[in-house]
């Protein structure tokens, strides 16, 4: 080995060290100063802003310290974890997003109607006040193309296309009766997700983390994985909104470095990085003690976590650990190949570390045609990864306080769209599932007509999803708030009730 590079490499470093803190020495003091000016314009000129901002402040953070667990300091932290209203049966959650809105007709709400039917004109009185997103409504009736029998002890009425879910028929709560707003993509899945059709709202994960904290050290309390395409809904299905960035959800890659430029860059060794952002620290520290704005305690916990999941997130995405069994349980054929089935075990390895929610993304439902094809493959890629799950996490005993939620969207028209192999959007009835978590076990919820275009017993809105899952986390979502531009918003915004037929 050639020593003459091993010789000078060590002055080098502490070199550069120096350097760092003879910089960040005198940043400090030229911050300092920037905020005394500040200050003295703030107080001398009167504006007011100062006490405008401190009042804001102060007012979201009475919200979040109402839930503060009893006995804790009041420098624990933001994500320290909370107490909610009222005990809740369920502490965390696993969202998995269908996105692109599986056909229910195909998958869990049988119509023997629209079998008899297939070919013909829907009923005119059906399609008064009735806007598609696409179709002509006057389109002929698409019978359902895959068989369906009951399973379970519950006698769950479920597609041959979902074999192993049809295993834990018995564990899930199977709702028939969901509606939501929107026809489209984008705004349906942030619909789905933050309450609103639109942008800037904080998602359903993100509230949860603002309510609950995360018991998570070394991992975020939110964190995303995706498969197949991108969503039409964007970051939006899991941004934090007007809540500080703290609380929105983190992406894990799927191959490589979970988050991008989480290794350190040739030359930079622990210490040195260390070094970096224990300075930054002290500049960000001064700041916030100056100005109070959360963003930049968002920014000083960024820079820890980022420091905390060098080590963690290797261990994290490793799966070498995994049994065999425990491999083929899920599906997974090669552990390193990015899939809908890996996100799902690693699911249960962020869930046994201590993460709060994680939300799954698989973007490959939109059958406007193709649609016997589609559904036939979208299920085999995940329809045993699902029931896996949610069979690792009962013999874990995770799942009695785990909401695991399955569902898109919305749903697909009994009308016929690309030929006689296609369905439209249709908002005004679709199909979910969920299970663990306080749910009641072996149910379905909720009845469509007899050709599984109208709900007509039990309507599930989305407010009133929301509402029952912020139930099942121990909140009265009415109570579970955030003051911005003047008014409390909260997940269900001013709608929703809690849906008593699905609790256990």
């Amino acid at each position: 080995m050639d020593t003459r590079f091993q010789s000078d490499a060590q002055p080098r470093r502490n070199n550069f060290k120096e350097l760092i803190s003879m910089n960040m020495n005198r940043d400090l003091q030229s911050v300092q100063a920037s905020y005394l000016r500040r200050r003295w314009f703030l107080r001398e000129c009167g504006v007011g802003l100062a006490g405008l901002a401190a009042t804001s402040l102060l007012a979201s953070e009475s919200r979040a310290g109402a839930m503060t667990t009893p006995g804790a300091s009041a420098d624990a932290g933001p994500l320290a974890p909370r107490q909610p209203h009222f005990p809740g049966k369920a502490k965390r959650v696993v969202y998995m997003f269908q996105a692109g809105a599986p056909s229910h007709l195909e998958m869990f709400d049988y119509k023997p109607e629209l079998v008899k039917r297939d070919g013909q004109l829907p009923p005119a009185e059906l399609l008064k006040g009735y806007r598609a997103a696409f179709i002509n409504p006057n389109s002929a009736l698409l019978g359902p193309k895959f068989k369906f029998e009951k399973y379970g002890q519950c006698g769950m009425e479920l597609s041959e296309v979902l074999p192993h879910t049809a295993k834990i028929a018995d564990d899930l709560c199977l709702i028939r009766s969901l509606q939501t707003d929107a026809v489209n993509h984008a705004p349906a899945q942030i619909m789905m997700n933050t309450g609103s059709q639109q942008f800037g709202r904080p998602s359903f994960g993100s509230w949860t983390l603002y309510g609950l904290g995360t018991e998570s050290q070394d991992l975020p309390g939110f964190v995303v994985l995706t498969s197949a395409k991108g969503t039409s809904g964007g970051a939006s299905n899991y941004g934090s909104g007007f809540l500080p960035t703290m609380y929105g959800g983190i992406p894990f890659r799927s191959a490589g470095d979970p988050i991008l430029y989480l290794s350190n860059p040739a030359g930079i060794d622990g210490e040195t990085q260390r070094a970096t952002l224990d300075s930054l620290h002290r500049l960000n520290d001064l700041a916030l003690n100056q100005v109070g704005d959360p963003e930049i305690a968002a920014r000083i916990q960024s820079y820890e976590m980022a420091w905390k999941l060098q080590n963690s997130a290797p261990e994290l995405m490793d799966l070498g650990s995994e049994s065999r069994e425990t491999l083929e349980r899920y599906g997974i054929k090669d552990p390193k190949e990015a899939s809908f089935a890996r996100n799902c075990l690693l699911t249960r390895r962020l869930l046994e570390r201590g993460v709060r929610f994680v939300q799954m993304f698989h973007e490959a439902w939109d059958q406007h045609g193709n649609l016997t094809a589609g559904v036939k493959q979208n299920a085999i890629d995940t329809d045993q990864a699902s029931a896996a799950l949610v069979t690792d996490l009962k013999e874990r005993g995770l799942l009695q306080d785990t909401i695991v939620i399955w569902g898109g969207e919305f749903g697909r028209t009994p009308m016929v769209q690309g030929g006689n192999d296609g369905r439209d959007h249709h908002n005004r009835s679709f199909s979910m599932w969920l299970a663990g978590g306080g749910v009641r076990a072996g149910h379905v919820h909720g009845q469509t007509d007899e050709l599984g275009f109208n709900v007509t017993h039990d309507p599930v809105h989305v407010h009133d999803l929301n509402a029952t899952l912020m139930h099942l986390l121990g909140f009265d979502h009415t109570r579970l708030t955030f003051r911005f531009q003047g008014r409390d918003y909260r997940l269900t915004d001013v709608h929703g009730h809690v849906v008593e037929g699905i609790l256990a």
